[in-house]
């Protein structure tokens, strides 16, 4: 199978999917894609030997010309890893439940647009909720309103800063995102 991970950021996420299916003979990274010529993952993928394409804005919002791209590299599911630009419907309807992505809390609790990174870590501290943790979804045309696929919890401690709680969410992340793709792509080859 096929894959095109999206990332706007340093990647971390993008790194242990990669690291994950490194020798995998189900799966094949074919690039990452940015929307940020600046992102971190730029130069963190290319010791990992995956090729990244960083689009502009404008690119990004021609639907014709992004999904030219991803069919001429084969891709059959997109994982989205950190990745902060809306997917259009054109792109969600040419790839139905082969678009997953990854939320740092429990969905559907801080979700919706602009919750991302510490914003999000930020609006859980001020609730005062105990417990936080990740959604892995499927992607629909509305920011992290897709079908649950996994979700996974950890404490919200009295002394946390929004900074400690980013840090515990994403050893979340980190340990359960590249299994649970892993599930869903042989559930997908064998369907």
């Amino acid at each position: 199978m096929n894959i095109a991970i999206f990332a706007s950021g340093n990647g971390s996420n993008a790194q242990a999917i990669i690291r994950h299916f490194e020798h995998s003979t189900l799966v094949s990274i074919k690039c990452i894609i940015t929307n940020n010529l600046n992102a971190g993952i730029i130069n963190n993928a290319k010791p990992l030997g995956v090729p990244t394409f960083a689009f502009s804005k404008e690119d990004l919002n021609n639907d014709a010309l992004l999904l030219d791209f991803l069919q001429q590299n084969s891709i059959e599911f997109i994982v989205l890893a950190g990745y902060l630009k809306k997917i259009s419907s054109a792109i969600v309807t040419a790839f139905p439940n082969a678009i997953v992505n990854i939320h740092p809390a429990l969905l559907p609790q801080f979700g919706g647009k602009g919750m991302h990174g510490m914003h999000v870590h930020e609006a859980v501290l001020k609730s005062g909720v105990k417990k936080t943790g990740i959604t892995i979804h499927y992607v629909n045309e509305a920011y992290d309103e897709g079908q649950i696929i996994f979700q996974e919890s950890c404490d919200v401690l009295p002394n946390d800063s929004a900074e400690i709680i980013a840090k515990r969410v994403l050893a979340l992340e980190h340990k359960n995102y590249p299994l649970v793709l892993e599930k869903l792509f042989l559930q997908k080859t064998i369907s």
